[in-house]
């Protein structure tokens, strides 16, 4: 196995998958997003506040978080991967 290769198997294992439902926060983040409602709902309150004063970054940080929910790379607020449950 090469360097890349163990590195990409190391990075898998050390990722703990987070314990908030996925389909909860993708609904937040489509319907609420702009105003922070997802980022509230995965414990991290300080960007949601960011995200409701700035509406969702001028929306731009909003499609951001639902590009990141669809590719199964947003955390929560203890650093957990919320998987994608398909």
């Amino acid at each position: 196995m090469n360097d890349r290769a163990e590195w990409l198997s190391a990075l898998r294992r050390d990722t703990n998958a987070s314990e908030k439902n996925w389909w909860i926060a993708f609904m937040l983040s489509l319907l609420l997003g702009m105003f922070g409602g997802d980022r509230f709902y995965l414990g991290s309150v300080g960007l949601g506040f960011i995200k409701l004063v700035t509406v969702g970054g001028f929306f731009a940080w909003w499609l951001i978080d639902l590009v990141l929910l669809l590719t199964s790379k947003m955390r929560d607020a203890d650093g957990d991967v919320v998987r994608r449950p398909f």
